[in-house]
């Protein structure tokens, strides 16, 4: 396409205005949607990637902080890599080569007479055949698997980690559906506490180690959303809220786990196991009232939290 100044123009305040609008969304969020990477973090991303390699030099993205950030969340997430790569962010605004468009146009070439085709000699006649031959089917042959196939086919099924716990009366996915759904004063915390089985869950406090290695509070919520995505198959028995309090390089993070089981649900697999070491881990009586005033603050984010000296900042639920 031959290069347009104005059309050139237009399109960048058309970006300027889109980036403005995901910008400001950005905001007070680490994702598009929900705490987690999600298909619309994935769309948008992918349709951004030539954006910042090839246009969104450091002067243009300067403004829009937030959503730079976004973006190298998204790509440096290693499903992105396994697709994208390294992606490297544009230093200098591509510009327009009229010397190498016209090289790459294609030149005109007078078109050739075309030569009359000589007549195609008449085919003789095939000759019927007298009896047809009926072909048997044979069986297709089964298909050998390879050596990777048969590996996998050959690895048991993985156990389930809390296949050895009873069966408990309380219904965590109604819970949660409460939680999302209903207020979280009037109904969700009623509603737990009537239905929590304090035989067959248990309430853990955890308090991050290191807090004097946070610095931007966007960074510490980054730190929160990664492990919760790592601990993605620990949904269905678990739930948790998870805060941070205070502001840029003076802030903690805190949260309240529900674990089916009497025991700190991480060490039931290796896959659990890479952020849990990194908090202190407390496990609360459910009929102190220490354990009710937690649960009631952190489920609703509201609250003195006394126990921790910072003002609230924000939270992410893991459900």
């Amino acid at each position: 396409m031959q290069f347009n100044k104005q059309a050139t123009e237009q399109a960048k305040e058309d970006v300027k205005r889109a980036l403005t609008v995901l910008n400001q969304h950005l905001n007070t969020r680490t994702f598009l949607v929900g705490e987690r990477v999600s298909l619309a973090d994935i769309t948008v991303a992918c349709s951004m990637l030539w954006l910042y390699k090839q246009v969104l030099e450091p002067s243009f993205r300067q403004p829009y902080s937030n959503v730079t950030r976004w973006f190298v969340t998204c790509v440096n997430q290693p499903q992105f890599k396994a697709v994208l790569g390294e992606v490297k962010l544009c230093e200098k605004m591509a510009q327009f080569d009229a010397k190498k468009f016209s090289e790459m146009q294609p030149k005109k070439e007078t078109p050739a007479k075309k030569e009359k085709a000589p007549k195609e000699a008449a085919k003789p006649q095939e000759k019927k055949e007298k009896e047809k031959k009926k072909e048997e089917k044979k069986p297709a042959p089964e298909e050998e698997m390879d050596e990777s196939d048969a590996a996998l086919a050959a690895e048991p099924k993985a156990k389930d980690p809390f296949a050895h716990l009873p069966k408990s009366a309380f219904v965590m996915d109604e819970f949660k559906r409460k939680y999302s759904n209903e207020d979280t004063l009037a109904v969700a915390l009623p509603y737990f506490w009537e239905h929590f089985d304090r035989e067959g869950y248990s309430i853990w406090y955890g308090e991050y180690k290191f807090p004097d290695e946070l610095t931007l509070t966007f960074m510490s919520c980054n730190l929160i959303a990664g492990m919760f995505q790592r601990l993605d198959k620990l949904r269905k028995n678990a739930f948790a809220s998870a805060i941070l309090f205070g502001t840029n390089n003076n802030s903690s993070i805190s949260a309240i786990w529900i674990f089916r089981g009497q025991e700190l649900a991480f060490t039931l697999s290796p896959d659990w196991q890479i952020d849990y070491e990194s908090y202190d881990w407390r496990k609360l009586d459910p009929d102190s009232e220490e354990c009710k005033t937690m649960v009631k603050e952190y489920f609703s984010w509201e609250g003195e939290f006394k126990h921790v000296g910072k003002a609230f900042n924000q939270g992410k639920i893991f459900k």
